[in-house]
């Protein structure tokens, strides 16, 4: 056999070996062990770049095998930058179709009903997948950045659990649950009760974070929110005790005293007719339907049995006898 031939033979042995090493490659997990890896891919990498970069965060991959695959596979320029986790028994074709496909690894944040903007804040801000693009915003600023002409961002985000790609802008976070809130209240504020005391829509958005505060027992929301709508139309002052704590800001310790009460502010409906300037929380859905579709009831007071329930009279000598049974 000419030395050609045997170079010929020998060639076509080893590209078999080379190729069905690379098979048996594709076949086997990625992990050897069952806990998932995150990784993330910078933006405008190349393959080999990428494949380095998922190495280096502890992931087992020959490179240049993945290389290799991302190109033979034709995938190689439809890889996206992110966060990813590869979990136990994926092989690295799974790999290649999560990071072709952009399922990127998702973090989740709650945002509580009830909540004050601030609270919400805090959390989005201590949260570790986000990127903070909205630290040291005031909230008029933030409120621009989404476009939305409001100087004060209370009330406006909806409570809900949120889910993101892990190292995507908190902002995004901040648009969606905006977003969120003015789908739930226009849908809300179209399926009104008539004659409600109301000019806007925003207006609903204010009682209904009073109602959110007042109580958190479901059944009591539409007696809650009646008891407020009858005031407003008889011309009464509110006198809700939350609106007071929201002005009172970091000078409430957990308890509300008589001169509290005294004190003006513009969130002291003790002291003001009507509703407060903005919210003073973050509304959940069935507040906002209360708010807009109150009881059929002529109360006008309400007080705590001390049970997680309320008393409700229409006028103020019932209601002093409810105060003089449940709470003196």
């Amino acid at each position: 056999m000419g030395l050609i031939k045997k170079l010929f033979l020998l060639s076509i042995v080893a590209a078999l070996a080379a190729a069905g090493g690379f098979g048996y490659w594709l076949t086997q997990p990625v992990l050897s062990d069952d806990q998932p890896v995150e990784f993330s891919i910078r933006p405008g990498s190349g393959v080999r770049s990428l494949a380095r970069q998922i190495r280096a965060a502890g992931v087992p991959l020959n490179p240049y095998l993945f290389e290799a695959l991302a190109r033979l596979s034709g995938k190689a320029n439809k890889l996206k930058a992110g966060s990813y986790e590869i979990e136990a028994g994926k092989t690295p074709l799974a790999l290649l179709e999560k990071i072709a496909n952009g399922e990127f690894s998702l973090g989740t944040l709650a945002i509580i009903e009830g909540w004050s903007f601030q609270q919400m804040r805090k959390a989005v801000d201590a949260h570790p997948a986000l990127h903070h693009d909205t630290a040291g915003l005031s909230e008029r600023e933030l409120m621009r950045k989404l476009g939305a002409d409001y100087a004060a961002a209370e009330g406006l985000f909806f409570p809900d659990t949120y889910r993101f790609a892990k190292g995507s802008s908190d902002l995004q976070l901040y648009q969606q649950a905006h977003a969120m809130l003015l789908q739930r209240l226009e849908q809300a504020w179209q399926a009104r009760a008539k004659g409600l005391p109301y000019k806007t829509a925003y207006d609903a958005l204010i009682m209904a974070s009073i109602v959110e505060k007042e109580t958190g027992q479901r059944a009591e929301r539409t007696l809650i929110a009646a008891v407020f709508v009858n005031r407003l139309r008889n011309g009464m002052l509110l006198q809700t005790d939350p609106t007071v704590i929201y002005g009172m800001a970091e000078n409430y310790q957990g308890k509300i005293h008589k001169r509290d009460l005294l004190n003006d502010t513009p969130y002291n409906t003790y002291t003001r007719a009507g509703l407060p300037p903005t919210p003073i929380a973050l509304p959940g859905l069935e507040s906002l339907h209360a708010a807009l579709n109150p009881a059929d009831s002529d109360a006008l007071y309400f007080v705590a049995r001390g049970d997680g329930t309320s008393h409700f009279s229409d006028n103020l000598d019932e209601h002093n006898r409810a105060v003089n049974k449940y709470q003196r």
